[in-house]
């Protein structure tokens, strides 16, 4: 019989079954189960970052900084970008963005837009918050500064 798709099987010998530890001397992995005799590790595991009873790395080191629960999260777009992917008259909104690959993913709280760079043709642009350069430059070339 050819080897076909619907036929095809491991070379006998090819795969190993595991080793079942603990299931009588027999078995080759009996009594301590191939964890030797005595000692921490025959008895329990050790968790993770344990030291041997020294005082652990993280618990040596100080603690930093400062997590803000109440802090606002925006994902930032340079305002000569959104003018380099976009032309005259166009929409810009997350969903834009998202589509010409100036954002990856937009944060909890919207799309800022910063003030860098020029744009010379008007837009509406549509995002959650403004820096005041942005929003006097998008309005200087015609354009609309819609907040969300």
């Amino acid at each position: 019989m050819a080897d076909e798709l619907t036929n095809l099987k491991p070379v006998p010998g090819a795969r190993k079954a595991r080793m079942r530890v603990g299931r009588g001397e027999g078995s080759g992995k009996g009594k301590t189960a191939g964890r030797g005799t005595k000692g921490q590790h025959a008895r329990n595991t050790v968790r993770r970052g344990f030291e041997g009873g020294q005082m652990p790395l993280y618990r040596r080191l100080p603690k930093r900084g400062f997590n803000n629960i109440f802090a606002k999260r925006y994902t930032t777009v340079r305002l000569d970008a959104i003018a380099r992917k976009f032309s005259e008259g166009e929409v810009v909104d997350a969903d834009s963005l998202r589509e010409r690959g100036l954002v990856k993913t937009v944060a909890k709280d919207g799309i800022k837009v910063l003030g860098n760079g020029e744009i010379h043709h008007a837009l509406t642009v549509r995002a959650a918050r403004f820096t005041a350069s942005a929003a006097e430059k998008i309005r200087a070339a015609g354009g609309t500064v819609e907040e969300a």
